[in-house]
């Protein structure tokens, strides 16, 4: 399995993927917002797009599916929850599916939370790292916001559900590049954490289609919505929420409604 990641340099500022397989070049589009430039993207790799799977419904991440339908006859799958919501889907994928297309090995996870529909896709391989498109769900440094027909509380449980038992050598390919920006956030929330200082500078200077590809561990590091009983985030938050309970849910509650106001 092949991943190319390719940014749109939209304001939203969406990544799209092209999983393909590099034994037969049939592939993968996910989440095309620009079909015109999926579809340049593939010839220039010499790859047949067979299918096309959103995340969700949101217009950024589906967008460009009548394009690339169009030019390949490609079907459109996404959550069984999104049909009616998807224009020209077929199919409806649930928890546990698999997707196998040639050498590429997918498992579907539902990840509901910033929209009641989303999925979020694992490739586990015994001979590589697990590899996670994560969507809207999961970003470097940030889980993603609930404003717009999301529930925070359900965010909550798909991390704790899905996303925290995942191991520390997870790949994450998440489906916009928000970085710079959240890991603002998360030094704003844990002024003492060295890991978020470091990865500022690190990737001070890196263009949107040069950040790096991080690892579910290394957002441990310095992530604050999976650092949920770090001590210095609770401390702050209390002073800031004085009514605020102790759980991790509340903790997780809160520091999405400080990042919806970043």
């Amino acid at each position: 399995m092949r991943i190319y990641r390719q940014f749109m340099n939209n304001p939203l500022r969406n990544f799209n993927y092209l999983i393909a397989c590099e034994e037969t070049g049939q592939a993968i589009a996910l989440d095309p917002f620009n079909g015109e430039a999926m579809l340049a993207l593939a010839q220039q790799e010499g790859l047949t797009i067979k299918l096309i799977i959103n995340t969700h419904e949101h217009h950024d991440h589906i967008e460009g599916n009548p394009v690339v339908q169009a030019a390949t006859g490609a079907k459109i799958w996404a959550h069984k929850n999104a049909l009616g919501k998807i224009p020209n889907q077929s199919h409806g994928l649930v928890a546990g599916d698999f997707i196998d297309l040639g050498s590429i090995h997918l498992t579907v996870l539902f990840t509901p939370g910033h929209t009641p529909v989303h999925l979020c896709l694992l490739a586990k391989e015994d001979t590589a790292e697990p590899v996670l498109f994560s969507g809207d769900t999961l970003f470097n440094a940030c889980a993603g916001n609930c404003y717009n027909g999301g529930d925070v509380d359900v965010m909550y449980d798909t991390f704790v559900s899905q996303l925290m038992p995942l191991p520390d050598s997870t790949l994450i390919y998440p489906g916009h590049d928000y970085m710079k920006n959240n890991l603002a956030f998360a030094s704003a929330r844990e002024p003492s954490n060295n890991m978020i200082s470091y990865w500022q500078d690190q990737v001070s200077a890196f263009a949107p289609d040069e950040m790096p590809i991080m690892t579910l561990g290394e957002e441990r590091q310095y992530n604050p919505f999976l650092r949920l009983h770090e001590k210095s985030i609770r401390e702050q938050l209390e002073r800031e929420f004085p009514h605020l309970g102790l759980s991790d849910r509340d903790v997780f509650k809160a520091l999405r409604t400080m990042r919806d106001k970043w």
